[in-house]
């Protein structure tokens, strides 16, 4: 199923509460994932992750301040 995701901008959440941001999935393969982000290359064991979070659509910001 990650194979799909292979070359997308993606949030990786570990099962010890921590994540890797502003990133992209490189290579998947069985037992790793090579998730490369402007300073560093992160080879992620598939073990150790909980969700891979991949964003679709650009939010929009709630605007702010009185409206006439």
């Amino acid at each position: 199923m990650l194979n799909s995701l292979q070359g997308e901008k993606a949030a990786v959440y570990f099962l010890d509460g921590s994540s890797l941001n502003d990133g992209v999935l490189e290579e998947v393969g069985e037992k790793f994932i090579k998730y490369v982000t402007d300073y560093q290359i992160h080879y992620i064991p598939i073990t150790s992750v909980r969700s891979v979070c991949v964003e679709t659509k650009e939010r929009q910001r709630p605007r702010v301040g009185f409206g006439q």
